[in-house]
C-alpha cells in the first residue's frame, strides 16, 4: 500500500512541477498590488546603515581585552596563593 501512495505522490509532483502557468503566491500577488501604485524606491546593494555610532580606536578594544585577560590572571592567581594546601 505505502508504494502505491508513493507512485501517486511521485505522479503528482511531477504533474504539479510540469505547470505550464505557476500562480505567484499570496506575498507575491500583495507586493506587486501594492507596487503597483506606490513602487519602492531603490535601495543601493550596501546602503549606508542609519545608525552609525562612533567607532572605538583598534588600540582601546586590544588594550580592554588584554586588561579584561591580565585581571583574570591576577584574580586566579590570587586564589590559588590563598587556597589552603
Amino acid at each position: 500500500m505505502a508504494e502505491q501512495d508513493d507512485a501517486e505522490r511521485e505522479f503528482d509532483i511531477k504533474w504539479a512541477d510540469g505547470a505550464e502557468l505557476k500562480e505567484p503566491s499570496a506575498r507575491a500577488r500583495m507586493l506587486a498590488a501594492r507596487w503597483k501604485e506606490n513602487p519602492p524606491e531603490p535601495v543601493p546593494f550596501r546602503g549606508d546603515p542609519e545608525h552609525v555610532g562612533p567607532r572605538r580606536s583598534s588600540w582601546v578594544s586590544t588594550a580592554v581585552v588584554l586588561g579584561i585577560v591580565a585581571a583574570i590572571i591576577v584574580l586566579l592567581g590570587y586564589t590559588n596563593f590563598r587556597a589552603p594546601y
